[in-house]
């Protein structure tokens, strides 16, 4: 069977996550439902990442096998026309090799998470962005978050129902920028690795709020990370603010 690459794009606003759940609407789910118009099921499809509900993504990868040859275009522009008019979109589309995975095969992965610093709600952005009424301090926030670059136990930073059989990650990058935009000041956090715990990420930024808000000094984010214990962390950020940005491969499907 043909095997296809997809990049998905998504606002996770109104899904129960990506993943498949008999009795909630879903990114997946209604993925394989627009498969099924094309050709008939059940369709099972593989992503790169399991988004939990409210988190959005950008450059979702996800696998589908079927039964006859496509076109990699026609397949988008056909999933796009059933998709219509959920928040989903296929973006790209390629043709792949039968032992290419998009979870498996995946080096990296990119998130990034936005903070708009305003007394006024973000019109404009709401449901998209964490909205904070008071600023951040960004210098001080990339100090704590120093803490948390390289390899490390993130038990921390882990959901209890995370189903990783270790704590231990390595965390290339974090990147927090202070963004001017015409709708006022955002502050945005770019996370780097080659995968991430359940909720790592919003456990990180929630702890590197407090620190942005000047409630905790930034040596505490090393404290919280080397005590292994959840108590430690800070509030865990909402899901509204963090998208799934890029799915890294050695050869990549699209080209990019």
């Amino acid at each position: 069977m043909p095997r296809y690459a997809l990049k998905v794009e998504y606002c996770g606003g109104i899904f129960a996550g990506w993943q498949r759940q008999a009795d909630q609407m879903t990114v997946q789910g209604e993925i394989e439902r627009a498969l099924s118009r094309l050709e008939p099921g059940p369709h099972t499809i593989a992503a790169a990442g399991r988004t939990d509900a409210g988190v959005h993504a950008l450059g979702q990868v996800a696998q589908c096998d079927l039964a006859r040859e496509w076109d990699p275009f026609r397949l988008s522009e056909a999933l796009n026309h059933h998709l219509r008019p959920l928040p989903v979109a296929i973006t790209a589309c390629a043709r792949v090799s039968g032992d290419w995975h998009a979870r498996f095969s995946a080096i990296g992965r990119r998130y990034l998470y936005r903070i708009v610093t305003r007394r006024a709600r973000p019109v404009m952005d709401e449901g998209g962005v964490w909205h904070l009424r008071h600023a951040l301090d960004p210098g001080a926030m990339r100090e704590g978050a120093a803490h948390l670059v390289g390899h490390h136990d993130f038990t921390t930073f882990r959901a209890a129902i995370c189903q990783a059989k270790s704590p231990v990650k390595t965390l290339d990058a974090v990147a927090v920028e202070d963004v001017e935009t015409p709708t006022g000041p955002e502050v945005h956090l770019r996370f780097a690795a080659r995968s991430f715990l359940h909720n790592q990420v919003r456990s990180m930024v929630g702890t590197l709020e407090r620190v942005g808000a000047g409630a905790w000094p930034p040596e505490r984010v090393r404290e919280a990370l080397q005590a292994r214990a959840r108590a430690a962390c800070g509030p865990v950020a909402p899901p509204e603010g963090l998208y799934l940005t890029r799915v890294i491969y050695p050869d990549d499907p699209f080209g990019e």
